[in-house]
C-alpha cells in the first residue's frame, strides 16, 4: 500500500541545535516550513502540544486556510479540555481543512510537566482517561441524536454536537507510546499506531504488542504504523557522519550553555515515561544498529521525544525507511535540525526514492498475487471435463517482495 510522510508543523525555527531567532509563534515562519512540506511531496505535518507553547488548534486552522493539499495531525492532551467542547473543535478544524484532519491523542508521560496545567491524575489513571476521553469523541462526532454519558471521568446529559467532520465516518485517531497501558489504549481506539525509531528488531516486538492488544480488544483490523526518526544526509557517507557528528556536537554546546532545558525531563536523568527509558538503554548498549540508525542523538537530549537519527546519503537513509516499511511502517514519521532546508533536502531527495522503491513492492506483490490466482484457476480448470463451467478459489496472497509481509491496514473507523 502507499507510504505516507509525515514532518513538523513548528510555529518557530528552534530546534536542539539551533535557539529560535524570533517569538514562539512566528506567523511568517510557520507558513513557509508549512510549505515547504506541501512544496516537496510530505503528506502531513503534525502540530505539537507542550504546556508553554503556541496552542497547536489555531496554527492548524491558521495553514489549513493558506494550503490545499497539506493533512494536518493535531496533538491534544485530553486533560486540557473537555471532550463534548475538544470534538467541537475538532469537526469545526476538518471543516476548514475540507477533510484533512486527524487528532493525535497524548495520555502524558510526565507528572511535572501535566501538572503544570492542573493534571494531577497518576499515569494509569490517565490512559484510562485517554481511552474514554477517544470514545466520547468518536461518538460526537458519529452521533446526531442526544445522548447521556456517565463515566470514571467525564459525565454529561443530554448532549449533541451541530458541527459533524467532513471526513465521514470520522477523522483518524493518532496514539503513541511504549508500555503495556499504551499498546492496550492505542491498540484498543487508535487508527494509527505512533512509535519512536527503535532498531529494526525492537521496532518489529512493538508491531507485534499493537497487534496483540488490538485482538484482545476485540478489533478485526489493526492499528496503522507510524515510525518516526530524525534524519541527517548529505551527497556522501563521510559528509553525513561529519554532519551527524556535529549535529550531536551542537546539543551538547547548548546544553553545557544552559539554552537547551528538555522540560519533558525537567533535568532528571531517569524520565518517567517508557518511551525515553527505552531510548536511553538502546543508546547505551550501542551507538549504530541496522542499515543507519544512530543514537548519540538521543543519548545527548535524555530520550527526549523522537531523537534517534537515520544518517548516511538520501539512498542509504531511504533504504533504511524501506527496511522499516518491510516490517510493517506505512507512516515514516522525519523531522531534521534545521527544520526548513532538511525538509526540503528530506522531500528532494530522499521521499522520491522510498515512493519508487514501495511502488515496485506494490506491483511485484500484486503480480505474484495474479499469478498465484492464475496457477490456481488453470489447475482447477484442467480438473474439469471438457466444457464444464467450474471454477477455483483465487490463492493466498504471497508475502511482501523484499522481506517479509506488511501488516493488514484497514482502519478501525
Amino acid at each position: 500500500m502507499p507510504v505516507e510522510f509525515l514532518g513538523i508543523a513548528a510555529t518557530n525555527n528552534g530546534s536542539e541545535t539551533t535557539p529560535r531567532s524570533g517569538a514562539a509563534f512566528d506567523k511568517e515562519y510557520t507558513l513557509r516550513l508549512a510549505r515547504a512540506h506541501e512544496d516537496h511531496d510530505w503528506d502531513r505535518v503534525l502540530f505539537a502540544y507542550g504546556s508553554g507553547s503556541p496552542d497547536p488548534a489555531p496554527a492548524a486552522a491558521y495553514i489549513a486556510s493558506r494550503l490545499d493539499r497539506l493533512q494536518l495531525l493535531l496533538a491534544h492532551r485530553p486533560n486540557v479540555s473537555y471532550p463534548t467542547y475538544a470534538a467541537k473543535t475538532f469537526a469545526t478544524l476538518d471543516r476548514i481543512s475540507e477533510g484533512r484532519l486527524a487528532v493525535h491523542f497524548i495520555t502524558g508521560g510526565n507528572d511535572r510537566e501535566q501538572g503544570r496545567e492542573g493534571d494531577t491524575l497518576t499515569k494509569d489513571e490517565r490512559y484510562t482517561r485517554t481511552r474514554e476521553y477517544i470514545r466520547i469523541v468518536k461518538r460526537i462526532w458519529t452521533t446526531h441524536e442526544p445522548f447521556d454519558h456517565e463515566g470514571e471521568h467525564y459525565r454529561f446529559h443530554d448532549f449533541v454536537s451541530d458541527v459533524f467532520p467532513v471526513q465521514q465516518p470520522r477523522p483518524d485517531v493518532s496514539f503513541g507510546g511504549s508500555s503495556p497501558a499504551a499498546y492496550a489504549a492505542g491498540g484498543a481506539e487508535a487508527d494509527i499506531y505512533c512509535l519512536w525509531g527503535e532498531p529494526l528488531a525492537r521496532t518489529a516486538e512493538q508491531i507485534e504488542a499493537v497487534k496483540a492488544a488490538a485482538k484482545a480488544a476485540g478489533r478485526a483490523d489493526v492499528p496503522r504504523i507510524q515510525v518516526a526518526f530524525r534524519p541527517i544526509i548529505a551527497p556522501t557517507e563521510e559528509l553525513a557522519w561529519e554532519k551527524a557528528h556535529r549535529t550531536v556536537g551542537a546539543i551538547k554546546d547548548r546544553k553545557e550553555r544552559g539554552d537547551l532545558v528538555t522540560r519533558r525531563h525537567n533535568g532528571h536523568h531517569q524520565p518517567e515515561n517508557t518511551g525515553s527509558q527505552r531510548l536511553i538503554a538502546i543508546a547505551e548498549a550501542g551507538e549504530r544498529y541496522d542499515r543507519a540508525l544512530w543514537t548519540p542523538t538521543a543519548a545527548a537530549t535524555g530520550g527526549a521525544g523522537n531523537s534517534n537519527a537515520l544518517v548516511g546519503t538520501p539512498e542509504t537513509v531511504a533504504q533504511a525507511l524501506l527496511d522499516y516499511y518491510d516490517l510493517g511502517v506505512d507512516i515514516l514519521s522525519a523531522r531534521g535540525y534545521d527544520l526548513l532546508g532538511d525538509a526540503i533536502d528530506f522531500g528532494r531527495h530522499v521521499i522520491p526514492i522510498v515512493r519508487k522503491e514501495v511502488a515496485k513492492r506494490d506491483a511485484e506483490r500484486r503480480n505474484q498475487h495474479a499469478a498465484g490466482s492464475a496457477g490456481s484457476a488453470g489447475s482447477a480448470g484442467s480438473a474439469e471435463p471438457a466444457g464444464s463451467a467450474g471454477s477455483a478459489e483465487p490463492g493466498a496472497e504471497p508475502a511482501a517482495a523484499h522481506g517479509g509481509s506488511r501488516t493488514a491496514a484497514a482502519v478501525n473507523r
